[in-house]
């Protein structure tokens, strides 16, 4: 581990410039295969460990450098490349997305089959050499510039739902793909719908085979988990975004850098407000530290966040000695939705009158309205919380799964999500 953090630090050191283009700073990081340091030679990495990546990200943090690429593809997509396909397909996919010139999307939930994936109803169905796409997605992020999308698709009607789902990535940039912008309560519009309309996604872009997609889909959710249980570990500067559709790897990073970090000032504040001392903060401006209720509020989300805390702080450690996060993040996932919906109505009971205002008008420039109007997503996102709590009572308190009587039953027998 001294070797690699020395030999960082002096790669970074003799090659660090913020008057380089972004495409030019990602591409040195994946060629000396400091990008991802535990994928494979000739990938961006070096066949190294999670441990070893962690370690390069923080000598970039240290040296305040722009960090390597990242987004859904370089979470997912490229752990789910080197494990599932072809040498063909990761020379194709794994450099792209280790110097950030592609930029993925994941095409996984749908109107009627969310927390029940196996219940996509989006046909794929083969034509020669190409498989012809048609259906629809939600709750898509990133679509808008994402180069491919990681798709779960139905291939075989007569085969029960996990076992007639294929796993394909997707070319995004062609006319059998509409993509729409959900607009949110809250002003942002983060999510999308796609709809396919004779798509097409070559056989040759499968992962696994055909109708063996589910354990494709399985390995993703686990490494988008993992992913989220890792965030907030130290590593560069987050300036700009993979792929080439939204123009940031032609700009120097110098002046990507201004953006992010007035970027990250905005995003932070939000972050600290979600936390207790925020709303102590809040408190001792509204003149309401001294209403017992309120204080005994203030006390339990104090604790509540500290127990939060310390298991997020157990996940992290499992990542960093190179183990699989267990129910931990899961745990973790759960108490992050719980403490921002209470938050949400801690803040709002403080605020009183004042949390009808929004923006400049409200006190703190209304960020815990902000919060308010986007809590219901962290419910949601990552994996809801009905999903958290069956993992935690199947892998913890050894409770026995829920019945599952259509788990041999051919899909197209099923009356499932809009399937009639």
């Amino acid at each position: 581990m001294a070797d690699i953090r020395n030999e960082a630090r002096a790669w970074i050191a003799e090659n660090w410039d913020p008057n380089k283009t972004l495409g030019e700073w990602w591409q040195a990081l994946a060629d000396a295969g400091l990008a991802f340091p535990h994928w494979p030679k000739g990938y961006g990495g070096r066949g190294l460990t999670r441990e070893d990546t962690r370690i390069v990200n923080e000598e970039l943090h240290a040296a305040k450098a722009v960090a390597p690429p990242g987004g859904l593809g370089q979470m997912m997509g490229g752990p789910i490349t080197i494990d599932f396909g072809t040498d063909e397909q990761k020379d194709r996919w794994l450099p792209a997305l280790a110097s950030g010139q592609e930029g993925w999307c994941q095409l996984f939930s749908e109107p009627g089959a969310g927390s029940d994936l196996a219940s996509a109803q989006t046909r794929a169905v083969r034509d020669g050499d190409v498989w012809i796409v048609n259906g629809q997605k939600v709750w898509t992020s990133g679509a808008v510039g994402a180069t491919r999308g990681m798709l779960v698709a139905r291939t075989n009607m007569d085969a029960p739902k996990h076992r007639g789902i294929s796993y394909f990535i997707i070319d995004m940039d062609q006319p059998g793909i509409e993509i729409r912008p959900l607009k949110q309560m809250n002003g942002q519009a983060h999510f999308n719908e796609v709809f396919f309309s004779d798509a097409v996604v070559r056989h040759e872009d499968m992962l696994a085979g055909v109708d063996v997609g589910w354990q494709v889909a399985v390995a993703t959710l686990a490494y988008e988990r993992q992913g989220l249980g890792s965030r907030g570990a130290p590593g560069g500067i987050v300036a700009g975004t993979p792929g080439q559709k939204l123009g940031d790897l032609d700009r120097p990073m110098s002046e990507l850098i201004d953006i992010a970090t007035k970027q990250r000032g905005a995003a932070e504040r939000a972050q600290t407000a979600r936390g207790p001392r925020s709303v102590i903060k809040l408190a001792e401006e509204m003149g309401k530290t001294n209403d017992p209720i309120i204080r005994q509020r203030l006390a339990d989300l104090y604790i509540f966040s500290e127990v939060q805390r310390f298991t997020a702080l157990r996940s992290r450690a499992a990542i960093a000695a190179g183990r699989q996060p267990g129910p931990e993040v899961s745990i973790a996932k759960l108490a992050a939705s719980e403490q921002v919906r209470r938050v949400r109505d801690l803040s709002m009971a403080i605020l009183g009158p004042y949390g009808t205002l929004i923006g400049d008008d409200a006190p703190q420039d209304g960020v815990f309205q902000q919060i308010t109007l986007s809590a219901h997503g962290s419910s949601i996102a990552g994996g809801t919380d009905e999903i958290q709590r069956n993992i935690i009572g199947e892998r913890v308190l050894g409770l026995p799964k829920e019945p599952q009587v259509d788990r041999d039953v051919p899909f197209k027998e099923l009356r499932v999500g809009t399937q009639r």
